[in-house]
């Protein structure tokens, strides 16, 4: 059975629209502090209700540089954390995977251009809309990527 869920949390805020930017002076205005691991921990719950084995995230080598709860360190704690923190993940040893943690987005732009991923249908953007605004950091590390890829981007800006 296919499930479409959407989980909304407003709360967040980007570090560009916090009122002391001390703490992320560094990171770019559109970092959420602990964005990637309050993601894993929903679906971490959702994983314990439908029984899941796997919780599949698709970081690449280059999302450590800017966000440290997508490093292996994270990872490895976060895993423990699991199981420990349910006993139905414990003991179904529910596993996180990152096929793409080693891989460069250039990479995985060429690969799944191989697998016939809709890219179309893929959204990199930090802004809301329905195009791209081709000018956000999401927006040019995506079409270095494409280019780095030698793929041509469906979502391209005329």
């Amino acid at each position: 059975m296919e499930e479409h869920r959407v989980f909304e949390i407003p709360q967040l805020k980007e570090a560009g629209d916090m009122k002391d930017r001390r703490n992320f002076r560094d990171l770019p205005p559109t970092y959420i502090p602990m964005r990637n691991g309050i993601f894993y921990s929903v679906a971490a719950s959702y994983a314990e209700e439908v029984g899941a084995d796997y919780i599949i995230g698709g970081h690449n080598r280059e999302d450590v540089e800017v966000f440290p709860d997508t490093s292996p360190a994270f990872f490895e704690s976060f895993q423990k954390a699991i199981w420990a923190g349910s006993r139905l993940l414990g003991e179904r040893r529910t596993t996180v995977l990152r096929p793409l943690q080693l891989k460069s987005k250039a990479e995985v732009v060429s690969l799944a251009a191989g697998l016939g991923v809709p890219l179309e249908r893929t959204w990199s953007c930090y802004r809301e809309g329905s195009r791209h605004c081709g000018e956000c950091e999401g927006c040019r590390k995506r079409a270095k990527a494409f280019s780095e890829a030698g793929v041509s981007d469906p979502l391209r800006l005329a």
